[in-house]
C-alpha cells in the first residue's frame, strides 16, 4: 500500500509542477491544446508514461482540452509520491504549459 503525502509534501511539490493544483485528495491540471488531434496525441503520450509506471489518471478529453486528475487507489484516493512522478513526467510531455 502507497503511503499518502502531507499536506507540506504536497505543496512542496506543487511548486515544481506549474498549473496543477491540490483537489479534492487529487493533483489535478487541465491542458488547452490547439486542436482535437493535439489533444489526442498528448494523451497517448502520456498513456506510454501511466502504463510504464502501472499508475493511471482519471481523465477527461473534450475536443481541445484534456483535464487530468491523479491520486492512487491503494492509498485511499489520497496523493502519493506515485502522483507526483506522474504530473512530472505529463508536465516534461506537455508543450502546452
Amino acid at each position: 500500500m502507497s503511503t499518502p503525502l502531507t499536506a507540506a509534501e504536497i505543496k512542496a511539490a506543487l511548486a515544481t509542477l506549474p498549473g496543477w493544483a491540490d483537489e479534492r485528495d487529487a493533483l489535478a491540471k487541465s491542458f488547452k491544446f490547439g486542436s482535437f488531434r493535439e489533444a489526442m496525441s498528448f494523451m497517448v503520450r502520456v498513456s506510454y508514461e501511466a502504463e510504464a509506471m502501472d499508475h493511471h489518471p482519471d481523465w477527461s478529453n473534450v475536443y481541445n482540452r484534456v483535464a487530468i486528475r491523479l491520486n492512487t487507489h491503494d492509498a485511499g484516493g489520497k496523493v502519493t509520491a506515485k502522483d507526483v512522478e506522474l504530473a512530472k513526467r505529463i508536465q516534461k510531455i506537455s508543450w502546452v504549459g
